[in-house]
């Protein structure tokens, strides 16, 4: 690993500090650096702070940017625009990870072209619904999304692929123990079944609910389930107590047959 640190930021000063480095995989990854860009609160003030700071940090003219999703990678790319019309910033190629942050490029005057799988990322930044403290590993996909709409495969493909790595997070996002739900992308065919092995295999500590396109349902997704651009369905794997291993619970996602991807972002190195 190049480095791990982390951004400490309030709305009138920034500071940088360190941040524990994750336990080792069995596996060997190119090595790529990943921070942590975290306000001391959540507010708009200070996620900007966050924002500015991931992009005057890390962003360098030429480079290809992965464009997260959420408000702080939204005022990040607002921010990187403001760098590019001040002639601060050049010749920045922009990857959205999600229909709103094309949009948002597109208005911040960014260059942008579509994710492809093997598409070389020099650096990428997108909020994260929370952080593991101690494994960084992240959870993302939480975001309520509409039907029709890429789902969050875009950005965990992007996130993946960048040489570094920057989650603009609010402080209280940053965590020793994570719990509440993990998207679990599926196909629509047979998809009860799979949300049925997907709860027995975590049966008593968590509880299968399809995702809505609008309003919220009972477990089934009621009448109107959300279909992402791809054609799935979204299953939200809601833990009521902290996980006690993340990286266990994608391996065992990833083995259920109808299980497309998940919203666990680990082994980053």
């Amino acid at each position: 690993m190049d480095a791990v640190a982390g951004a400490s930021v309030s709305s009138s000063s920034a500071r940088l500090r360190p941040c524990p480095r994750p336990r080792r995989t069995g596996h060997r990854a190119p090595p790529r650096a990943v921070t942590c860009a975290a306000a001391t609160d959540a507010d708009v003030v200070g996620l900007f702070d966050a924002a500015k700071l991931t992009v005057d940090r890390f962003v360098e003219s030429g480079m290809v940017v992965g464009l997260g999703s959420g408000p702080a990678s939204g005022l990040a790319i607002q921010y990187l625009g403001t760098r590019l019309r001040r002639g601060s910033l050049t010749g920045i190629l922009g990857i959205p990870s999600s229909t709103i942050s094309a949009s948002e490029a597109e208005k911040a005057g960014i260059q942008v072209s579509s994710y492809e799988e093997g598409t070389q990322i020099d650096f990428a930044f997108t909020d994260a619904d929370i952080i593991e403290e101690d494994t960084m590993t992240a959870v993302i996909g939480r975001r309520k999304t509409e039907s029709g709409e890429p789902s969050f495969m875009v950005e965990k493909g992007i996130v993946k692929s960048a040489d570094k790595l920057a989650f603009i997070i609010g402080h209280e996002k940053y965590v020793k123990g994570i719990e509440g739900s993990i998207p679990v992308l599926v196909k629509s065919a047979n998809w009860i079944d799979t949300a049925e092995e997907i709860d027995d295999l975590f049966l008593g500590d968590a509880e299968v609910w399809r995702r809505p396109s609008i309003g919220t349902a009972g477990p089934l997704g009621g009448d109107f389930p959300l279909v992402t651009k791809e054609g799935h369905h979204v299953l939200d794997v809601i833990f009521t107590t902290p996980i006690p291993d993340l990286g266990k619970v994608a391996e065992s996602l990833e083995k259920i047959a109808g299980v497309v991807d998940h919203g666990i972002v680990s082994s980053i190195p």
